[in-house]
């Protein structure tokens, strides 16, 4: 039991000890797309170490499992592993792992499908609200105008993605801020970030107990912001950008003394319109280089097709 002990420690060492660094560090609303790969990378090692330790424990207390997992390993490799005898917690130590991993897909598949059924829902109010004219067909990254009194854009991620933009958001952004506000939906789109909200949801719900998990989803709700920020700033300038947040959510409260929902968007406005001090190549190549495992979440999404309509 002596590896799947130091693997559980190695988990819980870098759950408590990576998302505080990482709070710390100044670097992360610069770098958000860095700090995105750095929060994957954190939990992935979490939930890699867990996944390990219950292989090794699991091989450690059921003889059919450890013929399985070291069938091809020579005998030193097995004795280097403490494996010539079954600990006494071995077999509680593999089960319970082993539900914490089916615990985990459960809350995953439960987002996925509460994502879905929000999703359709929308895209129910959306055909009530803007009809497809007879022969026209909905595509892949069409913009839709809904009527509506509050300036608004969102993207609405599915098979056929669709980008919405209500009238009150057409007649208050000026010229460029407009298309500044559907880069940062398109950004949204590009980079998966509805996958990686899912994700983080879907562990900080199952184990809202772990407060590296709570960490990730509240990062991720404001890391893909700040990264979406900065795609459509690069295309249309910062002072466009930060103008057009002032513009949809001047009306929501969100710069008046009273916390809201949407509290972050002053931050964001600020940081906007401050001067960017951007990491030098170098400390940038060093941080990445600390995060050498790659996130999976993007990685699968763009590699499985059948993912790609879940959204």
């Amino acid at each position: 039991m002596m590896v799947p002990a130091v693997l559980m420690l190695l988990a819980a060492l870098t759950a408590v000890a990576a998302p505080r660094l990482i709070a710390r560090a100044d670097w992360p609303d610069r770098e958000p797309v860095v700090a995105l790969w750095a929060w994957q990378c954190v939990v992935a090692a979490v939930l890699l170490c867990c996944a390990l330790s219950m292989t090794l424990s699991a091989a450690d207390a059921w003889q059919a499992v450890r013929g399985h997992v070291f069938a091809p390993a020579p005998r030193a490799v097995v004795e280097a592993y403490a494996l010539g005898s079954t600990g006494p917690w071995a077999a509680a130590t593999a089960v319970a792992l082993a539900c914490g991993g089916l615990w985990s897909g459960a809350m995953l598949v439960r987002e996925i499908v509460r994502a879905r059924n929000r999703s359709r829902s929308r895209r129910t109010v959306l055909r009530l609200r803007a009809p497809l004219l007879p022969g026209e067909e909905a595509t892949t990254g069409g913009l839709v105008v809904l009527e509506g009194e509050r300036p608004d854009a969102w993207w609405l991620p599915g098979a056929a993605p669709r980008l919405v933009v209500t009238t009150a958001a057409l007649q208050r952004l000026k010229g460029r801020q407009l298309d500044a506000v559907l880069a940062h939906e398109q950004g949204h789109a590009q980079a998966r970030h509805d996958w990686l909200l899912h994700s983080s949801s879907a562990l900080a719900t199952g184990f809202p107990q772990i407060p590296v998990f709570a960490a990730f989803r509240d990062e991720m709700h404001r890391l893909v912001e700040l990264a979406a920020d900065d795609m459509a700033s690069r295309r249309f300038g910062r002072l466009t950008t930060a103008l057009a947040l002032v513009e949809l959510n001047e009306d929501r409260g969100v710069f008046g003394p009273s916390p809201t929902p949407l509290a972050h968007v002053p931050q964001r406005v600020k940081r906007l319109l401050t001067p960017p001090d951007r990491l030098s190549a170098a400390r940038r190549l060093r941080l990445t280089a600390t995060a050498s495992v790659v996130p999976v979440i993007p990685v699968l999404v763009t590699l499985v097709p059948g993912l790609r309509a879940l959204g």
